[in-house]
């Protein structure tokens, strides 16, 4: 009967493993079943870290403490499953009798010292049962390390991918992005050059998201370099920055906006179901009548004196289909969502570090 408790053992050790290849290995979005691990763990950690977020008063001390969750979070993770893997096979050996060579000690806590050692490359043991359950655990160990550091320079790469394109946006769309910086230094007065080569790069950005953050929901967590700048605002500016595009056009079709519109949105959807918190509604970022600067942008890229009115129909209509969601995900995540348009003071990242230069 003693033998039987090997069972929850092997489950243990099964069900850690399965968790540990849905979260690292398999490349695509997993079901959110309530008993995994990892998503179980995210949920407790990510609570509790924000919570303590929210007590804090400092802007920065708030950011410089929301920077090391997604390292920290990863290192913690790989401890509890390394923690399951061990408990799981020292609940093995107990059930097989714990023939160990070196016969100091018995019971469960020598069994997991045992297991423990044995996970990281040690441990010998007597008996035929015994040295096959060290073999195969060694040999678990072995491919858990190696894929746990395989992983390392494949998720640093995507958040380098990720952020390169952040990076850049700072000079185009100011800190925060908004799509008013970004219309406005494109509109063809003041062009930097072709729009659609721009929608292009961004288009394409949305969709590595997408496939990064599905694969590697960690990724979410990682920070920007810089305070204002962050993956939900920079997906928030482009959106917002295709809807009034297309907007003012009478037949979108086959336009590079609607395809980055398009794209854009497709990522906002599927990243909601990941990250999006309970928020039903989301406030109004803008209200079209009591902003002048909406006026200037509309003159830029639709005919002056054209009626406005059906455009403003066809961009709350956008608007509608992608504000709740991403208000939703910056909600959960701690990333304020940007304006439309940025204060009339407003510095980017780069032109603040040169007046201090």
């Amino acid at each position: 009967m003693i033998r039987l408790l090997a069972i929850p053992g092997v489950l243990l050790v099964v069900f850690t493993l399965w968790d540990a290849f849905e979260t690292i290995v398999l490349p695509r979005r997993v079901s959110p079943r309530r008993w995994r691990v990892s998503r179980v763990y995210y949920i407790v950690a990510w609570n509790a870290w924000s919570s303590a977020v929210r007590r804090m008063r400092s802007g920065e001390q708030r950011e410089n403490f929301l920077a090391f969750f997604g390292p920290a979070s990863l290192i913690l993770l790989t401890t509890i499953w390394a923690a399951c893997l061990i408990a799981g096979f020292a609940i093995v050996h107990l059930a097989f009798g714990s023939r160990f060579i070196t016969n100091t000690g018995s019971g469960l806590g020598f069994d997991l010292y045992f297991s423990g050692t044995t996970f990281f490359g040690g441990g010998d043991a007597g008996g035929t049962a015994a040295r096959v359950i060290t073999i195969i655990e060694a040999a678990t160990g072995l491919g858990f390390l190696a894929l746990m550091i395989s992983y390392l320079p494949v998720l640093y790469t995507a958040f380098s991918r990720r952020e390169v394109s952040i990076s850049l946006l700072d000079s185009r769309a100011g800190s925060p992005p908004t799509a008013g910086a970004i219309l406005s230094r494109y509109d063809p007065a003041h062009s930097l050059g072709d729009v659609n080569a721009f929608l292009i790069d961004w288009e394409r950005w949305c969709a590595e998201l997408l496939e990064s953050h599905m694969s590697y929901p960690l990724l979410a967590y990682f920070r920007s370099q810089h305070d204002r700048q962050s993956w939900v605002a920079a997906l928030t500016a482009i959106l917002d920055t295709t809807a009034l595009m297309v907007a003012c056009l009478d037949d979108a079709r086959g336009t590079q906006a609607l395809l980055t519109f398009a794209m854009a949105r497709h990522a906002a959807i599927d990243l909601e179901h990941i990250f999006g918190g309970p928020v039903t509604e989301s406030p109004i970022r803008i209200l079209f009548d009591d902003v002048p600067a909406v006026e200037l942008l509309l003159d830029m890229w639709y005919t002056p004196e054209a009626d406005r009115r059906p455009v403003r129909r066809r961009l709350k209509a956008l608007r509608a289909t992608y504000e709740p969601l991403m208000w939703r995900i910056g909600r959960r995540l701690l990333m304020p969502l940007p304006p439309w348009f940025p204060p009339a003071d407003a510095e980017a990242d780069w032109e603040a570090e040169l007046a201090q230069g």
